[in-house]
């Protein structure tokens, strides 16, 4: 699993995500701002978080867990993308730009929890 979170692909790929949906929402009406805004970024940063507070737990067990709950924020972030586009907050581009990276990331979280669960 590595010495530290800081070493998993899926740790760098969901930092990376995070500042993303944070460029994406800077640009979203200044009304959703405690809205699908705030819901946004907070799920994204809680991809990250998960992760690394399940690579810092003494089993793999519980690092599978973490990870469960991180690919739960993932899913939700999905969901909120396509409201933001259906709203016109996001281009057709962005969206798909986004919805691309968060397959991506979901495919690498997938691929963690399978390697684990291998290992265990």
């Amino acid at each position: 699993m590595g010495e530290s979170y800081r070493d998993l692909i899926a740790w760098r790929k969901a930092m990376q995500f995070v500042l993303e949906i944070y460029q994406a929402t800077r640009a979203f009406p200044h009304d959703e701002l405690y809205g699908l805004t705030n819901q946004l970024r907070r799920a994204a940063v809680s991809i990250p978080s998960n992760i690394a507070e399940g690579q810092a737990r003494y089993s793999s067990k519980e690092f599978r867990h973490f990870l469960s709950l991180a690919r739960g924020s993932l899913v939700e972030i999905e969901t909120q993308l396509m409201i933001a586009r259906d709203l016109g907050y996001l281009s057709e581009k962005q969206s798909h730009m986004l919805l691309d990276e968060a397959a991506e990331l979901g495919r690498i979280l997938n691929g963690l929890i399978a390697s684990i669960k291998q290992a265990a």
